[in-house]
């Protein structure tokens, strides 16, 4: 028997910083991983990840509000983007 947590629909959202800021977080892991020897990792870059479930299916007005929440409550939009939104591991678009 399956697990209810697997038909459960699962968005993912992703965010990171525009990639034409600095991302001092990623600065610090990078030197991190440098000091340890992981040179072959020239960069990192730090987002967020937030994991949204929904009881029933995932129609044009659940999309809808979690793009609306993705630009105006999970990113800020003057130094991160809104990369992807996925429901159950499939790309959705991202633009309103």
């Amino acid at each position: 028997m399956k697990s209810l947590e697997y038909l459960v629909p699962k968005i993912v959202v992703e965010v990171m910083p525009k990639a034409e800021l600095l991302d001092p977080q990623g600065k610090a892991v990078a030197a991190s991983l440098n000091r340890l020897g992981k040179s072959e990792f020239t960069g990192v870059r730090i987002g967020k990840r937030f994991e949204l479930t929904v009881d029933g299916p995932v129609d044009d007005a659940i999309l809808s509000d979690v793009r609306t929440l993705a630009d105006e409550m999970f990113s800020n939009s003057v130094i991160e983007d809104v990369v992807e939104i996925t429901v159950d591991g499939v790309p959705v678009e991202v633009s309103l």
